[in-house]
């Protein structure tokens, strides 16, 4: 066995401790998603939730695999039903509210990331996120205030600052792109 593959076995018996068949089984789709085999991860955790319905880890996966296959609606109605079911995980908040801003619906995405802190307080990536909605949605403004005052000097420098953060934001986060986590997949970010 390889070593990644190793790491990867270790990371999610540890993740999903208790439950070692189907912590397998969940792993192995993880595999086929990580590896970009998207249509097999989806056609195995459609099998396995056949079986396993209300298993949060599938459907979250689930999520993922959609997310990635660019079925943005499907994905928002599977990780919309798992904070129904699960109000108190905060990942499929931030997932949702990853694909909400990515259809530029950002006060939606606002919305949830804000749940997503509100049910933990500690949870990072959700005030990172909260963070980047909140100045995308400053760009808006600021953009809007020019638009109705081309000479409003201070908007322009607020909205020049901000857009050279994302950028740089930006360009770090692709000169750095992250590894898909073992075991657990990682939010959407």
């Amino acid at each position: 066995m390889a070593l990644p593959r190793l790491l990867a076995a270790v990371a999610a018996c540890a993740v999903l401790a208790g439950a070692p068949v189907l912590a397998d089984e969940i792993q192995e789709i993880n595999l086929q998603f990580r590896t970009g085999d998207l249509g097999g991860a989806l056609d195995h955790a459609n099998r396995y939730l056949a079986q396993n319905p209300g298993d949060a880890r599938a459907r979250f996966l689930k999520g993922l695999i959609l997310a990635d296959q660019g079925k943005t609606n499907d994905a928002i109605d599977l990780f919309t039903g798992l904070t129904e079911d699960h109000p108190e995980l905060p990942e499929p908040y931030n997932n949702l509210a990853v694909l909400y801003a990515s259809q530029s619906r950002y006060e939606a995405a606002r919305n949830a990331l804000e749940t997503a802190v509100r049910t933990h307080p500690d949870y990072a990536t959700g005030h990172e996120n909260l963070g980047d909605v909140y100045a995308k949605m400053a760009t808006i403004a600021y953009g809007k205030a020019l638009a109705l005052d081309g000479r409003n000097a201070t908007a322009q420098t607020k909205l020049t600052l901000i857009q050279n953060m994302l950028g740089e934001q930006a360009r770090q986060q692709t000169a750095a792109k992250p590894v898909p986590g073992a075991g657990q997949p990682a939010p959407v970010r």
